[in-house]
Formats: structure tokens, C-alpha cells, sequence
């Protein structure tokens, strides 16, 4: 995979006994200058990843939060090359820091699939969750972006049944994403119980770190899920701090980043799953 970030950063994250924090924002939000600085700004807030979303007019996944930023995005004059300049740019002050790509196949392939790959690699892009391909086309992005070297992390959801998790998990690496609740982002919380009963689950089909995302919108609640889980992921909170930030006449920028420092804080008080790897 492209220097193995995703596998280095969590093996360290093993190696001092805790989860991670993957933070969500949208590339572009809610401008070019502005979204950089955020970017730039995440992991010495205390991100450990960065998922960058690649705006697109119809994020059906998502819930209001993300949809909004992704239109805000789109108005500044975002696009899928310089979602990649962004990239780049970081990797100019930053080797470390995994960054996953995440958002939907039609904007991959309007780019052009074998075009999009090779600069996503060139750019420092470490891996991709495409939310809209199934396992079954695994052909169409998934093979091409392994031999590619990019990590193609694969979505578990509340619903994936034992007979459907085995080809869920075919193919995918760098890590997997469980999402905690059933529906669209940002709109319930997540029970850790439940959470925590997928986890081991999932556990006994991949020996890939399991990320949990969907609905976690505090400190404490990326402390329960990081209890249970190799990371804890954040978006919608994030992206919705933008659009308060504009609408209050205050630095999207600190108040991103502000909430990140705090989310960091929670996931790193928490204890170390008992069978976290």
C-alpha cells in the first residue's frame, strides 16, 4: 500500500495502547484556503487520521451536516483535482498522517478510474471508502485500486449478517469501518453495547483494525466507542462546526479544530479494550 501509513499508524496506536481518531472533514469546505488550513491543522489537534470527503451533488448516505458541506464545497469551486492538490499540499509538511479518500464512485469515474488512481498515489492518498460499490463490483474500483497500492477500506453495517460479512471483508484493507447505527450520517447515537457485540464480531472474520463511525458528537462518546473499538471516526459534528462558524462570524478553522482537540482528549482517557489487538 502507498508507504503503508494505515498500517504504521496503527500498529504505533497498538503499541501505546490506545484507539485512534479519525477525523472527517470535507475537502474544499467551506473554501479552498480555509479547508487547507484545516486539514493542515488535524493532526496536532489530535487526529490520528484524516478522511477527506470528495464533494459530490448527491451524497445519499449522508445526512444534512455532510450534504451541506459538500454543496459548500461545490460553490467554492471544488473539484476532484483539487481534492488532490489538497492532498499533495499536505504531504509537503506532513508524511505521517494517513489520508483516506471517502465518497462515491461517480466523481472517480467522471476523473477517469486508471487516471484518478495513479494521481491519487502520486498525490499521497493512502486508501478510499466508496460507499456506493459493493463487493460484487469490486472489478469497477476495488481491484484496480489494490494493484494500485491504495487501501480499499469496506463499510460493515448493523445489517451485514454472517452470510454477507465474509465478502464484505474479500478485498478490503488498511482497515475496516463498522457503522454504528443504521441510515444516514449524523443522526442518532450510537449504543455501545451494541457497538461493542459488532466489534468482536467482526474481529472473528479480519485481523484488520476496526474503526467505528456513524453519530459520535462529544468527547464521551469517542471515549465509549474507542473503549470497544481500534478507532473512534467523527464527521458530521466536524463539518456542522463549519457551518456554525459562518453563521456565527467565528474561525471555522479554530472551531474545527477546537472540537478535534476535545474528541482527542476523550479517545485518549480511554481504557484499552480488553481485546483490542
Amino acid at each position: 500500500m502507498t508507504d503503508d501509513r494505515i498500517e504504521r499508524r496503527f500498529a504505533a496506536l497498538r503499541a501505546e495502547g490506545r484507539a485512534g481518531l479519525v477525523a472527517f472533514v470535507t475537502a474544499g469546505d467551506p473554501d479552498a484556503e480555509t479547508s487547507r488550513a484545516i486539514v493542515e491543522g488535524l493532526p496536532a489537534a489530535g487526529a490520528d487520521l484524516i478522511e477527506l470527503g470528495m464533494p459530490f451533488t448527491d451524497p445519499m448516505a449522508d445526512g444534512p451536516a455532510i450534504q451541506a458541506a459538500g454543496l459548500r464545497a461545490l460553490a467554492a469551486g471544488a473539484n476532484m483535482r483539487r481534492t488532490l492538490e489538497l492532498v499533495r499540499d499536505f504531504r509537503t509538511g506532513d508524511d505521517a498522517t494517513p489520508i483516506v479518500l471517502m465518497g462515491y464512485f461517480n466523481p472517480i469515474h467522471s476523473y477517469g478510474v486508471d487516471a484518478f488512481l495513479a494521481d491519487a498515489r502520486e498525490a499521497g492518498v493512502d486508501g478510499l471508502i466508496v460507499v456506493d460499490l459493493p463487493a460484487e463490483e469490486d472489478a469497477e474500483l476495488c481491484l484496480p485500486a489494490l494493484a494500485a497500492g491504495l487501501d480499499f477500506i469496506r463499510l460493515a453495517t448493523p445489517t451485514t449478517d454472517d452470510r454477507r460479512l465474509p465478502k464484505v471483508i474479500t478485498n478490503t484493507s488498511g482497515f475496516v469501518y463498522y457503522v454504528s447505527i443504521a441510515g444516514i450520517t449524523g443522526t442518532a447515537a450510537p449504543d455501545v453495547d451494541s457497538v461493542a457485540a459488532a466489534v468482536a464480531r467482526l474481529r472473528r472474520y479480519t485481523d484488520l483494525p476496526v474503526a467505528v463511525g456513524f453519530g459520535i458528537r462529544d468527547a464521551d462518546q469517542a471515549a465509549a466507542i474507542a473503549g470497544v473499538a481500534d478507532a473512534a471516526v467523527v464527521g458530521s459534528v466536524l463539518v456542522g462546526r463549519v457551518a456554525d462558524a459562518l453563521a456565527g462570524g467565528t474561525s471555522p478553522v479554530e472551531g474545527v479544530l477546537g472540537l478535534v482537540r476535545e474528541l482527542a482528549s476523550g479517545v485518549r482517557r480511554a481504557a484499552r479494550g480488553a481485546d483490542r489487538g
